[in-house]
């Protein structure tokens, strides 16, 4: 495959997006289950360094595949994604008890709205990706 036909923006953006589609499908689909993780998470430090560095080098990837060209709107957004999953990442190595506990008070409330809100990103993410495949 030669250089000029690789787009790292529109490869990162669908599949991301893809990812970030069938997680709020799966969550709608089976209610408390991303709690269910999140607890699971909680109580093992092993899965908070591994849940951790996996998106500290997943975050790492994204941002640097994606060059800040203001004229193109999707590069900026995969690498500001890219940027704020690095700094997660840190949050939850760093301060996995604090921000773990956060998300688990906010899950039991809100389930669905984030569920729906990240088949919406993922949709978000996913179209533009795939058009700039033609």
């Amino acid at each position: 495959m030669s250089a000029g036909l690789f787009d790292p923006t529109a490869w990162s953006s669908f599949l991301l997006g893809l990812f970030t589609l069938f997680a709020g499908v799966g969550a709608l689909r089976r209610p408390g289950l991303w709690r269910t993780m999140i607890e699971e998470i909680d109580k093992s430090p092993a899965l908070q360094l591994v849940s951790g560095l996996l998106e500290l080098l997943l975050g790492a990837l994204i941002y640097l595949a994606n060059p800040w060209v203001p004229s193109d709107l999707l590069s900026c957004v995969m690498m500001a994604l890219g940027g704020l999953m690095m700094f997660e990442a840190l949050a939850v190595i760093g301060f996995s008890d604090l921000y773990i506990h956060f998300w688990l008070r906010n899950l039991s409330h809100m389930h669905r709205g984030w569920a729906t809100f990240s088949v919406l990103l993922g949709l978000a993410l996913a179209i533009p990706g795939l058009l700039r495949f033609s």
